[in-house]
């Protein structure tokens, strides 16, 4: 049997608001395709691929523009890289929900004027919400997952990665297997709902408003609503090899260094 995935974008969705019912308004969405085209039907094994723009609106995380640079602060954990540029200081920051992206996520796109969007407050939790809603209300086995666009290291550009989920495997851990010569495989882990993140937003795009859509074809991913959510993705701490920008990198070196002189000049008993 071949292979094959298939996705399409769920349109009609409306301009979402705070205290909005995303389960009642995708499950409209869903089902008024389902009418025109019978084929886009929920069935057991679909994955739902929701942009978290609007749980965000829909959890009123939106801030007044003048108050971004405090919602910034509010959701870093820790700094890691700053680079100043004509327009200010562009900071990578770690945030609370464990992920690593400029401004803490912030964004202005796709919001109204004189508004900035925060993440949502615990992703894992709102794909677990939304999961729970969409199987009771369409009586099928599915999986949820909510994405963000990040910027990535080494390459130009962005692309969406999943920062919330729910009833799906993140992850093909090949480790201990082979490849297809036989080969012993010592380090792969495909980080599959980072994939369908990014092949959903081919059909989702950053301005044809069609925030939702459904991946087919990849059942043996879906699974109970208690698996690890996206949150265990991050990779922090000691397994991050790049924790530092440059220039922080430099500065605690040097600092590292001014501190191991010092302890050379102290005198010896």
């Amino acid at each position: 049997m071949v292979a094959r995935l298939t996705l399409w974008g769920i349109e009609g969705i409306p301009e979402i608001a705070s205290g909005d019912d995303l389960v009642a308004l995708i499950g409209s969405a869903i089902e008024d395709l389902a009418k025109a085209d019978p084929d886009t039907a929920l069935a057991d094994g679909d994955i739902i691929i929701v942009t978290s723009k609007i749980v965000s609106k829909a959890e009123g995380m939106q801030v007044p523009i003048a108050a971004r640079d405090l919602a910034i602060e509010e959701d870093t954990v820790r700094v890691v890289a700053e680079r100043p540029h004509p327009g200010g200081i562009t900071r990578i920051v770690e945030t609370r929900q464990g992920l690593v992206l400029a401004a803490a996520g912030l964004d202005t796109s796709n919001v109204p004027d004189g508004f900035a969007l925060r993440l949502p407050r615990d992703p894992d939790a709102s794909a677990r919400l939304l999961c729970e809603g969409l199987r009771a209300r369409f009586g099928v086995h599915l999986g949820v997952i909510i994405t963000d666009t990040l910027g990535r290291p080494w390459r130009v550009g962005q692309t969406d990665a999943a920062i919330g989920a729910a009833g799906v495997q993140l992850v093909d851990d090949l480790r201990g297997g082979v490849d297809a010569d036989g080969r012993p495989l010592n380090v792969t882990v495909t980080v599959l709902a980072d994939e369908l993140a990014a092949a959903a937003d081919l059909v989702k795009g950053k301005a044809a408003r069609v925030p939702v859509a459904i991946a087919r074809g990849l059942s043996r991913l879906v699974t109970d609503l208690d698996a690890p959510g996206a949150k265990t993705l991050a990779r922090l701490g000691d397994d991050d090899m790049f924790r530092f920008g440059s220039t922080e990198a430099y500065r605690q070196g040097y600092d590292a260094a001014l501190r191991d002189m010092a302890k050379d000049r102290e005198p010896v008993e």
